[in-house]
Formats: structure tokens, C-alpha cells, sequence
């Protein structure tokens, strides 16, 4: 007996209710987070106000929620499934002869529709909504004494004019630029020979471009100039893939990304991967459901639900180990990247699916 279309829009709705909410609680609270730290960043740096903030911490929250929303389909689900307990429901739908693969159907359409919209539309914001952020963060932070936060930029070269270390507070994703350059030259001899900085550094075939520079010299005044150029024996293909991270491409541009790396001879694992992980990644969030059913639908009366809610996030956090495992062998190269993308995916499923099976049928 298939699940009656307006029962099927019910549960439906308490799903998606519920997943909706603990995602945009866990969106809240990564904001709020955000939004205070960029603050204490910010302090007295000029045009670092608090709207300016707020709207960035906008920009990079979405990224960042990303990364729990399988968490949220799991606590989502629990909540839903242990709500409709609660109040019998399930119950009165078992007496009326739905069985818990009927019931969950909805469910499961939830779970792969909310995976194909993260896929095809949320992803591709959240990545133009981080490069975004990363532009605005270089543009206040660049050369300020809180621009960075740990992760400054260090490249080694060596061209016509002799070495040079290049040092960098930020790169914006998705480009060859730099923002907050301080260039170290030095002579073929490897004798220092001076100190150049700049507010931005745009990587060109054969030179870097400083923009806004101070030239540093010794035994000589400084000077200062609105453009300077430095030759480089860097490849800009190999630069933009350093400083582009494959969660910060949208999915839909990771085609072409793959396609222009290994055009320039790159190793393009890390957007295959990340191409594989978000294919699969509708699987995934059916997974999450069928772990969150086999722990959700014991009835009140029988006690122990706080067990089996540990008993689920317990579940989805091994999952997520898993995930992270695997991803970083997917990463290395020693597992290819299709396997490492699908393997907590369909794994999961399974068990989840075998969980059921034995609550179930017996």
C-alpha cells in the first residue's frame, strides 16, 4: 500500500520543518560567532564598521554552515521522527497499516531534495558568497596589524633579477592576487638587496604586478610608486590553483577547473574529489536519514529514547570521521576519488538500511 498524498505532504512537512530549523539555528550561531570575532579583528582599523562586518560575516557564514548540513538532515530527522512519535502519530499510522518504509518515503524525497538544491544552487552561492568575503577581507585587513590570522602566504622565486621571497597576508581566492606584499629581492650572489611592499601583487605571465608600493633600499631613501614590477618565473595557472581551494569553486565551474588544471599539467585530485563528494552527496543525506529512523522509532511508553538518541549521534559522528578519513585518502592520491566521495555514502545507507530491516522485519 503506497502512502496517501496528503499524509505523504504531513510528513514531508515535519521533516523539512524540522531540518530547516536546526540548520538555520546552526547558521544563527556560526554568524553570531563570526560577526563577533571580525568585530575584535576589526578593532579601530578604518572602514572596518560594524555594518561592514556584519555584511561580511554574511558572506562567510554560508560556507561554513556547508559543512554541518549533514547534521542538520540527522538532528532534523530525529526531531521529526521522535516529534511524530510523541504525539502517536506513527503509531496511527502503523494501525492503519504503514509500514515505517512508507512513512519514511517522505522523508527520503526530503533528504535527496535538499541534497540536489545544496548541490545545484546553495553550493554555487556559499562558493561566490567566500570569494566575495575574501576580496572584502583583503581590501580591510591588507597591512592593518590584525590582517592576518595565522595563515600568511610565503613563495620562493627565482627570475632574471635574481631571488625573491614573496610574503603575503591574504590571496583572494580564484585569482593571482595578493594583498598586503612584502617582497624580499635578493642579488644572483643571495645578497640581500631590498624591501619592497604593497598594497596589492597580481601575478602576470613572466612578472608580478605591485600596486600602491614602497621600495626599500639600503643606503637609499625610500621611494614610493603607484605601479612596480617584478619579473617572475612562476607559472599563474600553478599560483591560482594554490591559492583557490577546491571548496571555495561552485559546482558547476569545477568541470572547467579540472579541465584548465591538467591542461597546465597540475594535479587536479582535489577538484575531483570535491566533485565526487558533492555528487554524492544526496546519498549522504538519505544516509542520515535511514540512521536517524533506526534510532527514532521506538515508541515513548518503552523508555530508553535518550539512549537511542545518543545511540544517532553517536552514529553521525563516526560517519563524519569516516567521511574526513576518507576524504584525506581521496585527497593524497591513495584511494581514488570516486570511492573516497561515495564510500561513507553508500556505506551508510546500507547500514542504516540493514539497522531498519532488523527493527522492522524482524
Amino acid at each position: 500500500m503506497l502512502i496517501g498524498a496528503t499524509l505523504g505532504r504531513y510528513f514531508a512537512g515535519r521533516f523539512l520543518r524540522m531540518i530547516a530549523g536546526v540548520f538555520l539555528t546552526v547558521f544563527a550561531l556560526v554568524y553570531t560567532l563570526d560577526f563577533v570575532e571580525l568585530m575584535r579583528r576589526a578593532g579601530e582599523t578604518q572602514g572596518a564598521t560594524a555594518a561592514v562586518m556584519a555584511r561580511l560575516a554574511l558572506f562567510r557564514t554560508p560556507s561554513v554552515a556547508e559543512q554541518v548540513m549533514p547534521f542538520a538532515i540527522l538532528f532534523g530527522s530525529m526531531g521529526a521522527l521522535l516529534q511524530l512519535s510523541r504525539k502517536l502519530e506513527l503509531v496511527v499510522a502503523r494501525a492503519a497499516g504503514i509500514s515505517a518504509w512508507q512513512f519514511l518515503l517522505p522523508g527520503f524525497l526530503v533528504a535527496l531534495g535538499i541534497g540536489a538544491f545544496t548541490v545545484g544552487v546553495y553550493n554555487p552561492v556559499a562558493a561566490g558568497l567566500k570569494q566575495r568575503s575574501t576580496e572584502i577581507e583583503a581590501k580591510i585587513f591588507a597591512r592593518s596589524n590584525k590582517a592576518t590570522s595565522g595563515k600568511e602566504l610565503w613563495i620562493r622565486q627565482r627570475s632574471v633579477d635574481g631571488q625573491a621571497i614573496v610574503r603575503a597576508e591574504t590571496a583572494i581566492e580564484g585569482t593571482t592576487t595578493l594583498a598586503g606584499v612584502t617582497v624580499f629581492t635578493f642579488d644572483d650572489e643571495g645578497v640581500f638587496s631590498r624591501q619592497i611592499e604593497a598594497r596589492r601583487a597580481v601575478l602576470h605571465d613572466g612578472y608580478w604586478e605591485l600596486q600602491d608600493t614602497r621600495v626599500l633600499a639600503k643606503d637609499e631613501q625610500p621611494e614610493t610608486y603607484d605601479t612596480y614590477l617584478i619579473a617572475s618565473n612562476l607559472d599563474p595557472s600553478q599560483v591560482r590553483q594554490r591559492f583557490t581551494p577546491p571548496d571555495s569553486v561552485p559546482f558547476w565551474q569545477l568541470d572547467e577547473i579540472i579541465a584548465r588544471t591538467e591542461r597546465a599539467g597540475l594535479d587536479a585530485t582535489r577538484y575531483r574529489l570535491q566533485q565526487a563528494v558533492l555528487t554524492a552527496r544526496p546519498v549522504l543525506f538519505l544516509a542520515m536519514v535511514l540512521v536517524a529512523a533506526s534510532v527514532s522509532l521506538r515508541f515513548f511508553r518503552f523508555g530508553g529514547i535518550g539512549t537511542m538518541a545518543l545511540a544517532g549521534v553517536t552514529a553521525g559522528f563516526v560517519l563524519y570521521v569516516a567521511r574526513q578519513v576518507m576524504e584525506s585518502l581521496g585527497a593524497s592520491g591513495l584511494v581514488a576519488a570516486p570511492v573516497a566521495a561515495w564510500f561513507p555514502a553508500v556505506v551508510g545507507s546500507l547500514l542504516g538500511t540493514l539497522a531498519l530491516l532488523y527493527l522492522e522485519d524482524g
